[in-house]
This record gives C-alpha cells, structure tokens and sequence, in this order.
C-alpha cells in the first residue's frame, strides 16, 4: 500500500469530536466510501507499537470486536489474524481475516498495514465473511511524547447491508476506536512490554523516554 497515496487523497472533512477528525472518500469501483481519523495522542512510539502487539487486549479498544485469534505469524510484525465483529441483529457477526504488518515510512515515522485474505480459512456458516478490506495505521512523532496517528479503511461488509447504511455508520469504527485506544494509553495499569524482534526490523527513536 501506497502510504503517501492513500494519505493525501481526496478526502471530505467530515466532523471533529474530542480532538478527532474523521474524513470520507470515494472508492473507485464501491458504494462504500473509505473513512479516515486523525487525532494525536501523548504517548511513546513504543509504547504505541507495544499495544499493538498486545493482541489480547485489542478487545478494550477495537470497535464492536466481539473476538481475535491469530492464525499465523511470521516474520517481523507479519500476521494473520482471525477478527469477529458484532452487528445488530437480525444481521450475521462479521468475520474479518487480516494480515498485518508494520512498515517504516520514513523520518521516525510508522505504518501498520491491513490486508483482507478473505480465503486464508474455509468459510465459516456462523458469520458472514467480509470479502474486502483494506487498511493502514501511521504513526508519526509532532513533538516529544506526542504521535500523530492517522487510521484509514475501507471495508465492504457485504450485500446483506445497504451501502447507504454502512456509508452512515462509517464514523463510528474510527472515532470509538480511536477514542478508546486512547482512553486505554492513558490507563496507568497498562503496560504491554515492547516486542524487542521490532528492533531488527526498523529503528524507533524516543525523544522523551520517560513516557516509554
């Protein structure tokens, strides 16, 4: 994925709330338009790559994500993920296959990349298999302790959802998600340990490291 690209693209500011900004774009080819938030956040580049390391707590921040499992992990930040999304009833929980993995992007800068294998597993008639889904998470140093973090996605629930629905609804993922991971950051509890192999494959410089 095209990190510049997919960044400067032709997105329409659509609302700011507790210091988020979230934005929508058309698609080529879908009805469904990609959404972006953007907030910043006090907290260390490490710290911030730890929490996304740490899988298991990705339930108190991810928004409506009712379960995860890793599938496969390779390499690096490499893996495959298994993630189950509620949704109102009377419609089928989402189940969402996702390979990820962290990229340099250059001046101290990170990106963590989404990829949908929507055939990695045989599908599974308890919930609805989202066939697209494509997504990116930067992070970005403004100053020292603060990152600018940027979430975009654009993902087809399926045809048992009108576009015009998923299109109304598409605030919700960024800004409750972006909200709660920074309800979590600032949890004092909360210290996932910094995966060391993230050294080997790119170089994380903390300014301020007493808010490691």
């Amino acid at each position: 994925m095209d990190v510049s690209s997919v960044l400067q693209g032709s997105w329409e500011f659509r609302v700011e709330h507790k210091g988020i900004k979230i934005f929508s774009s058309r698609v080529s080819g879908s009805d469904i338009q990609g959404f972006k938030g953007e907030t910043e956040m006090q907290v260390s580049m490490k710290k911030l790559v730890s929490l996304f390391y740490d899988m298991q707590s990705y339930n108190r921040w991810v928004h409506q994500l009712a379960a995860i499992e890793v599938l496969e992990k390779n390499e690096g930040a490499d893996y495959v993920v298994r993630q189950i999304i509620n949704t109102p009833w009377p419609l089928q929980k989402r189940e969402m296959i996702l390979r990820t993995g962290f990229i340099s992007t250059g001046e101290n800068s990170l990106a963590l990349t989404i990829t949908g294998e929507p055939d990695f597993l045989p599908d599974d008639p308890k919930y609805h298999r989202v066939r697209h889904s494509v997504g990116i998470w930067v992070f970005t140093p403004t100053s020292p302790g603060t990152v600018h973090i940027t979430f975009v996605m654009h993902i087809d629930p399926g045809k048992d959802v009108p576009a015009s629905v998923s299109n109304s609804g598409l605030f919700e993922v960024p800004f409750y998600s972006l909200n709660n991971l920074r309800t979590l950051l600032k949890d004092a509890s909360y210290n996932p340990p910094y995966p060391e192999i993230m050294d080997q494959y790119c170089s994380i410089i903390e300014n301020d490291p007493g808010k490691l």
